[in-house]
């Protein structure tokens, strides 16, 4: 491997500190409150009967969402495109993983880049 010409200020840090994983699980806790403030009262409803939070640890951003039942696993699916709406706000290459609430099934990952909706 060859050795950087850059400044070792310049280059990104081998690993993580401490304050770099708190620095993430603050910017995660807060791209959360932000993401349920702008959504829609029905939404978050359906949010309310689930699981979810960011991992803002990764790239791109990733919205977890865990459901409890099948029910709202179904209904998760049917308010994607009010979700992607919203989170596009705060980024436009996010992730939404929706983990139904069987362990032995998988889950459904959607890059938001990937999908087109109009404005609700």
């Amino acid at each position: 491997m060859n050795k950087s010409s850059l400044h070792p200020d310049d280059v990104p840090p081998i690993k993580t500190t401490l304050l770099d994983e708190l620095l993430h699980r603050q910017l995660a806790e807060t791209t959360g409150k932000l993401f349920y403030q702008a959504l829609t009262p029905l939404t978050r409803m359906l949010l309310s009967h689930c699981h979810w939070y960011f991992q803002a640890n990764t790239s791109p951003l990733v919205l977890i969402i865990i459901s409890y039942e099948m029910e709202s696993y179904a209904h998760v699916g049917d308010a994607i495109p009010q979700i992607v709406n919203r989170l596009k706000r705060f980024s436009n290459s996010s992730t939404i993983r929706i983990y139904p609430p069987s362990e032995n099934q998988i889950y459904w990952e959607i890059g938001i880049d990937e999908l087109i909706y109009g404005a609700d």
